[in-house]
């Protein structure tokens, strides 16, 4: 018997298409045609610089509503150092707009050879980590990790951080 509760021993099963919607929570463990890698997994490959990796955390867009004179500061990110970061590209569906924009942070990442290695997170149980990646393979990448535990699993072996900027297109 085990002292885990219920909701921990829940196996999560991939979904037939994106997750749309409650992107926090409880992730799958499997990524069809991917690799599903731990935070040592992810270190050894950060540390021997041969993979992209590739942050999908969302970013608040400005209000558009803001009093004239209000200064708007985006919340800073602190990820993975070397991660492109291609903000709201982990949703479920993307405006064809957002797409292109993935398309292009993935080709800059990528060196436009889709057989070198990503690795795609966010945070801890993130579903836009999982639509990401998933979203990848269908694009035609070879070489798809998954780290589903993020920059929270990251952080937590104490591992180095940076602040990084959202990807600009050239």
């Amino acid at each position: 018997m085990s002292c885990l509760p219920m909701a921990l021993l829940a196996q999560v099963a991939e979904p037939e298409g994106y997750r749309t919607q409650q992107y926090r929570a409880a992730v799958p463990s499997e990524l069809s045609g991917g690799t599903v890698i731990t935070t040592p997994e992810a270190e050894a490959l950060w540390r021997e610089g041969q993979a992209a990796f590739v942050d999908v955390l969302p970013q608040a867009p400005k209000p558009a509503n803001l009093p004239e004179g209000t200064i708007w500061r985006d919340k800073p990110r602190h990820s993975i150092p070397g991660a492109i970061w291609l903000p709201n590209t982990g949703y479920g569906a993307l405006a064809d707009v957002t797409l292109d924009y993935f398309l292009s942070g993935l080709d800059a990442a990528s060196g436009g050879d889709k057989a070198h290695p990503l690795v795609f997170f966010c945070l801890e149980e993130c579903w836009m980590s999982y639509n990401a990646a998933r979203r990848a393979l269908e694009l035609g990448y070879k070489d798809v990790s998954w780290y589903p535990d993020g920059t929270d699993g990251w952080t937590f072996f104490d591992l180095p951080t940076e602040q990084i900027k959202p990807f600009a297109e050239e």
